[in-house]
């Protein structure tokens, strides 16, 4: 019986398994996703149902991407032909996104959000969703080698954004992305399609974010 790939054993394990030195800010907390997610979700995929399968590879790679300093260490993908855009927009490899972050390299243009450094666009949403901002996918259209999915991304907004301050709802953001994953489900390009500003709108109130 062969061993399930570390990369698919999930965040925790992938967690569990990497050297302390790997992260930039000591080992990533992820209890409140235990606590909090269960209760909030609108899926529930059978364990080992292809739907469980990728909302578990797409937490490794978030965790990774917004943890780990060297995409060399990244297990969720094939780092050095890894590649991902949003809404048909120009690629950002995964130096790109080691060097710029996550949140900058996926949002893309909006007048809601201008990009931060690292650290700060972290500190940014943190501010913002205290209580955590989850994501879970709600259907997988098609098998690998490309799968495309429709997600879910929410979180209660009970801390300031850029001096807009919370109502304490549920912010809900939508979206759908098509991966390409080699024969070992490891990712290799991902296209993301969603409205950054529909989103980011609901923290400002409509109101662009001056800097």
């Amino acid at each position: 019986m062969t061993e399930t790939p570390l990369w698919l054993q999930g965040r925790d394990a992938v967690i569990e398994a990497a050297d302390p030195s790997e992260f930039r800010h000591g080992t990533p907390d992820y209890h409140l996703s235990h606590v909090v997610m269960p209760g909030q979700r609108t899926t529930d995929h059978a364990p080992g149902s292809l739907e469980a399968v990728v909302e578990s590879i797409v937490q490794v790679f978030e965790m990774e991407v917004s943890h780990k300093k060297d995409p060399a260490t990244w297990v969720s993908m094939v780092s050095e032909h890894f590649r991902t855009n949003i809404n048909g927009g120009g690629w950002a490899s995964a130096q790109d996104i080691a060097d710029q972050g996550s949140y900058n390299v996926l949002i893309g243009d909006s007048a809601f959000y201008k990009p931060e450094s690292f650290d700060g666009q972290h500190d940014v949403f943190h501010g913002a969703f205290p209580n955590g901002f989850y994501w879970e996918v709600l259907e997988v259209l098609s098998p690998p080698p490309v799968i495309a999915f429709k997600w879910r991304h929410w979180g209660s907004f009970d801390g300031e954004y850029h001096g807009h301050q919370p109502n304490n709802k549920t912010i809900e953001m939508f979206g759908m992305s098509v991966a390409k994953v080699n024969d070992d489900l490891k990712l290799l390009e991902v296209e993301h399609y969603y409205d950054p500003n529909a989103f980011l709108g609901k923290l400002t109130g409509g109101c662009p974010v001056a800097h």
